[in-house]
Parts: structure tokens; C-alpha cells; sequence
């Protein structure tokens, strides 16, 4: 301790007498730092006075200074932007799981608006709406040239109206046009369901009601399977989750983490810098949890992703993800706006950054197109795949009891199921598959 007051006292005295041999140089530098953009704030005034005056039809002084503002936030990076009361109005809705509109989420890049992912059962995703798609016109009106709240305007209107986006595509050769239907959007946060002795955690969003909704879920499938015994583990579906609120992903995690780090930010100011640890008590109980993800999985989604991963607690499966990895702070302002800021990157566990690389994961699976899977079912029907027990006059088994004949039927039953599954969704199916095989190799290791 006396050697850290000591340090202390050293360290001041030094910075007295430096200040006081340097003091007039950095004044000197700080008030042409102040003049420098005194003048460039005089040079703005004198510009709006020039167009309010001068241009040639009459302009709405509130919204060149409200475009000004959002010119300004939209520079730094694609996440900052101004909110108008309006906005921001809808914005806090939407945490709360209820909105109108289309169902997707949406960034900027190089003019055009980019579809992070589209959300389960809305308009968007009905249409084929697509993670990573670009929104090149609105009902024809070119979106090139406009911020990102400008073009999401364009894409309010009454529920039931219909709306024409123009889309590109990668591997379309053309732009295509798709029309959508403007519905109320209600969120299920979390939804889950049984597969055979598994619990599937379909989470959509992050909003206020995701992690209640999967405590009650996951709670509800393991009491459908008669009790946690019973459970082979669970399947985490990330996918097309765009994100949204941090202390969520934090809590959803949590879920599945008895001890550890989660997540920490770090902003520019190091007195900003977070660190968030998970409490003891693991919802699923130490039962194998597989982490599904593709490229619409972003910002808190990559933050469960990228925490489950690192602790070892999850394998994740599936194509990688987004790679949104900063934190955007919601700031009042008077008007009854809002400034969305980025004012943090955050960090998994390990110390790495997703910021443009996304989440890798454990096991690269992609979705397997519907037509390669009809192709792959077809080859199986062939009549000329055939075994022993197809010949006629073959000999029975006179190994087996009836009691062992009707449970390999039943195995068989649910191999069929599983292949039918595969048609359907090939990365949910190999994730089941996983577990069947954690399942095996740990009935064998308790033998």
C-alpha cells in the first residue's frame, strides 16, 4: 500500500511540474481546438439562414434542423441515428413486443437498406423476405441517397395497406419486386415445442418479455417430457434473431450458466466499461444445449451465442452470424426525441470482438435447399435400394422377442420422422441429431 501512495504522490508531482513548464503550448492548442469549431458552428448557422432565406421554395425550419441531426449521427456509423418523437414513440412499443408494420429488422449499406433478418410470422417473412437482402426502391421510389429512418418511413403505412419493395439478392440475376402486406406485428419472444425427448427454445427477439417467456417455455417442455430425466438437452434457435436489448442476452444466457462471464463492454471513456457475471443456477441443469445461428443472428443473439460457446456450455451450430458487436445507448432528448448513440463495443468471455467477423460456429451446417432434400429422399424410394429383409422367402430373425421386434419398429418410426424433419429443416435436424448422439454416448458411459 505504501509503495502504491508513494507511486501516487510521484506520479501527481510530476504532472504539476510538467503542466507548469508546458501550461501555455496545450492552452494555447485547446483554445484553437475551441475557435476551430466555433467557427465551423458559425459556419452551420450561417448556411441554415442562407437556405431559410434564399432557397427557392419555402422549407420547414424543424426539419432541416432535424436532418442536419441526423446527418450528423449517421455519419459516424450505421447504428447512430436521430429518433423523432414519433420514433422513438414506436421504438420503446416495440421493446414491448407489439408494433405495426412489416417485421423486419433493417440496416444502411452503401445506400441501400439491408435486411439484418425478417421476423417469424410476419408480412416479411411470409413473402421470402430474406437475411441480407438489399431494399433497393419502396413502392418504385428509389431508397439510394436517403438515411435509414427516411427509408423505413417509406415503409410505414396502415395496417392492411399493401407496400412493393424491390429486392436484391445474391445469386438472383436480376432485381426483383415483392409484395407485402402491412399487418400488426405481435412478437413471441420465445417459443418452444418437443422434439422426440428434446426442448427447441425458438427465440425471436430480445425484448422485455424474452427472458420470462423462456424460463416458462423451457419449464414447459421438460414438465411435457415427465421431468428433467427425461430431457436429452435443448436447441437454442437463434436464427434471424436480429437482437435488440442487451440486459436480456445477458439474462438468457444467465439461464444456462452457473458461474462466469457473460459479456463486458468497453466505450471510449474506460469508467464506461461494463463487466456482467452470471449468477449460480443453470435452468437446463448441466443437460447438452445446442446454440443454432446463421447470418440474420445478430448483436444479443451473437452475445448468447459467443457466451455459451466460450464457456464450453453450448455447441453452436449452423453459418455465421451477422457480426454487429457494438452496444447503442438510448438518449432522451427535449422535443420528446431520442438520440440512438453507439457508444460501447462489447466483448465475449474470451476477450474477442465480433465487430464485422460474427460468430463462427462449432459446427458449419448450412440449409440444405429444399430441392437437393427432395433429390436426397428420392434416391432413398428407390426401388432398387433394397435389403435382405425385401426378398421374398428370407429367413426370419430368431434372435429377437416381440417385445425387441416392436421397439426396433418404434426406432425405425422416429428414424423416418427425423428423415422428414430433414426436408423441413435440415439445420434444426442435425442439431436433434446431436443430442440423440450426447444422449447415446452418455447411457454408455453410465453402463
Amino acid at each position: 500500500m505504501k509503495k502504491f501512495v508513494l507511486a501516487a504522490c510521484v506520479g501527481t508531482l510530476t504532472g504539476v511540474l510538467f503542466t507548469s513548464q508546458y501550461a501555455g503550448p496545450i492552452v494555447a492548442q485547446e483554445l484553437g481546438n475551441d475557435r476551430a469549431t466555433y467557427e465551423q458552428l458559425d459556419l452551420f448557422g450561417d448556411i441554415f439562414e442562407r437556405i431559410r432565406s434564399s432557397y427557392v421554395e419555402g422549407v420547414d425550419e424543424k426539419d432541416l434542423i432535424e436532418s442536419a441531426i441526423n446527418g450528423m449521427l449517421s455519419s459516424l456509423d450505421p447504428h447512430s441515428s436521430y429518433l423523432p418523437p414519433n420514433d422513438y414513440t414506436d421504438m420503446r412499443v416495440q421493446t414491448r413486443g407489439e408494433f405495426g408494420g412489416l417485421g423486419i429488422e433493417v440496416t444502411q449499406e452503401n445506400g441501400f437498406v439491408k435486411v439484418v433478418s425478417p421476423i417469424d410470422d410476419t408480412p416479411a417473412a411470409r413473402a421470402g423476405v430474406q437475411a441480407n437482402d438489399l431494399i433497393s426502391h419502396v413502392d418504385g421510389e428509389p431508397v439510394l441517397g436517403l438515411n435509414l429512418n427516411e427509408a423505413v418511413d417509406l415503409m410505414r403505412g396502415p395496417v392492411g395497406s399493401d407496400i412493393v419493395i424491390t429486392i436484391i439478392r445474391e445469386g438472383a440475376d436480376e432485381p426483383f419486386d415483392l409484395t407485402l402486406t402491412r399487418d400488426t406485428i405481435k412478437i413471441s419472444a420465445v417459443r418452444g415445442r418437443t422434439e422426440g425427448d428434446a426442448v427447441v427454445l425458438r427465440v425471436t427477439t430480445f425484448n422485455e418479455q424474452t427472458f420470462p417467456n423462456l424460463e416458462r417455455e423451457l419449464a414447459e417442455g421438460v414438465e411435457e417430457l415427465g421431468g428433467m430425466e427425461n430431457v436429452s438437452g435443448f436447441v437454442v434457435d437463434l436464427r434471424n434473431n436480429p437482437g435488440g436489448l442487451l440486459n436480456q442476452a445477458i439474462l438468457v444466457s444467465d439461464a444456462f450458466l452457473d458461474a462466469g462471464e457473460i459479456v463486458s463492454t468497453r466505450g471510449r471513456d474506460p469508467r464506461d466499461s461494463e463487466r456482467y457475471n452470471a449468477a449460480q443456477g443453470d435452468l437446463a441443469e448441466g443437460k447438452p444445449v445446442i446454440v443454432l445461428i446463421n447470418g440474420g443472428s445478430a448483436s444479443a443473439s451473437e452475445i448468447v451465442a459467443g457466451a455459451l460457446q466460450d464457456h464450453r456450455r453450448a455447441v453452436v451450430v449452423g453459418t455465421k452470424s451477422f457480426g454487429k458487436g457494438s452496444v447503442q445507448t438510448i438518449v432522451p432528448l427535449q422535443g420528446n426525441g431520442a438520440m440512438r448513440l453507439t457508444t460501447a463495443r462489447y466483448y465475449t468471455p474470451s476477450g474477442r470482438s465480433i465487430q464485422n467477423l460474427g460468430v463462427a460456429p462449432d459446427v458449419i451446417v448450412e440449409q440444405r435447399p429444399v430441392e437437393q432434400t427432395a433429390a436426397t429422399e428420392e434416391e432413398a424410394e428407390d426401388p432398387r435400394r433394397r435389403s435382405e429383409a425385401d426378398l421374398r422367402g428370407t429367413l426370419s430373425n430368431d434372435s429377437l422377442s416381440e417385445d425387441e421386434i416392436q421397439l426396433l419398429e418404434e426406432e425405425r418410426a422416429e428414424e423416418e420422422a427425423a428423415a422428414e424433419a430433414r426436408s423441413a429443416d435440415y439445420q434444426l435436424a442435425y442439431a436433434l441429431d446431436m443430442l440423440k448422439g450426447f444422449s447415446v454416448l452418455n447411457r454408455a458411459g453410465s453402463n
